[in-house]
């Protein structure tokens, strides 16, 4: 994982003018903090810090009080400071803050930069470590090599060295001569380190910032671009120009949102520049087999009776009408749907609902992916969902980690379920996917839903093996009653309790009715 600050030694360089010092001053973006805080006129700031940064929050926060010291006479701003969130840090933690009444959320570290919902965030993205010559020369000598233009993404974190980036190719470009030189570069813009909830249309107040390709708005024929947006970055190609005519370059590291790059964009050749061993790799085998695991999930989950929605974030917006619409597909599938709400998903917590066959996890595109191995059943995206519920879907290439993505581009359509058998390519024969019973309205309510569950769970246990199948259990109370073990029971017919007996008193070496022996 890249380091938050910009070098090991640069904190005890220089002299401090306050008790947190210049550099980190700078890192933490104290000035542009306050800035946010004293404009809005927010009372009530939560603080949001991952774990490997919370060894700094009081640093921080006797800056930041110093600081609205400084340009507020009357400083009535409450600073509270949140870590262990709920679900991914990556996140904005509105749960935790909404324990406060905060007005605002100032997120520090890794970042997905998904919307919010209810509060307005500002992200600190950090200051990691890069040399800026090295990495341009290793970039410059593997473009040299290279026929095809470049894109270049990458970590947030990195996003203060960019400009530095860009302009040390251009000086190594100058020197080249010929066809070497023609090597062009493309940089992605960071969207915005402010972002406001949908029901909120105040101004950014300025600080909407873009550290890739500032001029793409203002060339001719604008509206022809095609717009491509991931992890916070977004940019613009010429009209006629897909993403496989580009070499994607990512400066970071190894992690969640790279993987996003690589499944998202698997159709493209791939350059990653690690900043911490100053080289490039181009090896992505093992990122592009999970998209072969990821197929034999989704026909995995077309053989599934009953599928557990795992809500994966309470603050992205547009995760409840995911929710539904994942409910709405679900059943005009013909399959029995639950939602749950746990927290981060492990093994031990999902063995709990054994009756599920599948999951469904609603989470931002970072933390979408979930390596289900360990679990006793698969974890899928919605998109992966949608393949496997939606009969005839078949799958392109194309793979979308972003829900909100599968919301504004392709509605969940629930088509007319058909009848006849599918093959199933895990079981190896045609499966029934839908009884026309299911179809109508179940009137087994009350007291004897769990008896006529029972009934109807017996009667399917006999079948034969080369016959069109059908799982036997269709809902929580048919798996119930499949169960051999369904806890203690009582017996006898005498309902009237027991009298209660008086135990033995005293020591174990000599109980109080063995004195007289």
């Amino acid at each position: 994982m890249s380091s938050f600050f910009s070098s090991a030694d640069s904190r005890q360089r220089g002299l401090c003018t306050s008790s947190l010092g210049m550099d980190l001053m700078d890192i933490y973006e104290i000035d542009r903090t306050v800035d946010f805080i004293l404009r809005r006129n927010f009372t009530r700031v939560a603080l949001q810090f991952p774990d490997e940064l919370l060894k700094d929050c009081t640093k921080v926060v006797r800056g930041l009080r110093e600081k609205i010291g400084k340009l507020k006479e009357q400083a009535g701003v409450g600073l509270f400071v949140m870590a262990d969130s709920t679900y991914g840090s990556c996140c904005v933690d509105e749960v935790g803050a909404s324990h406060i009444n905060a007005d605002c959320v100032i997120h520090y570290g890794h970042t997905c930069l998904s919307p919010t919902s209810t509060l307005p965030a500002f992200f600190v993205f950090g200051k990691a470590m890069i040399d800026v010559s090295s990495s341009a020369s290793s970039i410059s000598n593997y473009a040299s090599n290279n026929s095809k233009p470049f894109l270049v993404l990458f970590g947030l974190e990195y996003a203060h060295a960019i400009p530095n980036i860009r302009e040390e190719l251009v000086a190594e470009a100058s020197t080249l001569s010929g066809s070497k030189a023609k090597t062009v570069f493309h940089f992605a813009g960071v969207m915005c380190p402010l972002i406001n909830p949908p029901d909120c249309h105040k101004d950014s107040g300025g600080l909407l910032r873009s550290v890739g390709d500032g001029k793409v708005s203002d060339e001719p024929g604008v509206a022809a671009r095609s717009r491509h947006s991931i992890g916070g970055l977004s940019w613009e190609l010429p009209s006629g120009q897909k993403m496989e005519d580009y070499l994607l370059l990512w400066i970071g590291s190894d992690n969640s949102a790279f993987a996003n790059v690589v499944l998202t964009f698997n159709g493209c050749e791939i350059v990653r520049y690690d900043a911490n061993g100053n080289c490039l790799g181009t090896d992505f085998s093992q990122q592009r087999r999970i998209l072969k695991r990821r197929y034999y999930l989704v026909e995995k989950a077309k053989d599934a009776n009953i599928v557990g929605i795992l809500v994966g974030t309470l603050g992205v917006a547009g995760y409840l009408n995911m929710i539904h619409q994942m409910k709405e597909l679900i059943a005009g599938a013909g399959k029995k749907v639950y939602t749950l709400v746990m927290g981060r998903p492990n093994p031990a917590k999902l063995a709990n609902f054994p009756e599920c066959d599948v999951f469904i996890y609603v989470s931002c595109a970072q933390t979408a992916l979930l390596d289900s191995k360990e679990f006793y059943a698969p974890v899928i995206t919605p998109f992966e969902a949608m393949l496997a519920f939606n009969r005839g879907s078949e799958w392109t290439g194309a793979y979308v980690m972003e829900f909100r993505d599968l919301i504004n581009s392709s509605p969940v359509e629930v088509k007319s379920y058909s009848e006849e058998a599918r093959f199933s390519l895990v079981q190896g024969r045609y499966v029934e996917d839908f009884d026309l019973q299911e179809k109508k309205v179940e009137e087994n309510e009350g007291v004897l839903a769990l008896a006529n569950a029972t009934e109807k769970a017996l009667q399917l246990q006999d079948r034969s093996s080369n016959s069109l199948t059908k799982g036997t259990v269709q809902s929580g109370a048919d798996y119930f009653a499949s169960r051999s073990y369904h806890g203690l029971d009582m017996h006898g017919d005498n309902s009237m309790p027991e009298p209660y007996l008086i135990g033995r008193t005293g020591k174990a070496s000599g109980y109080q009715h063995e004195e007289g022996k």
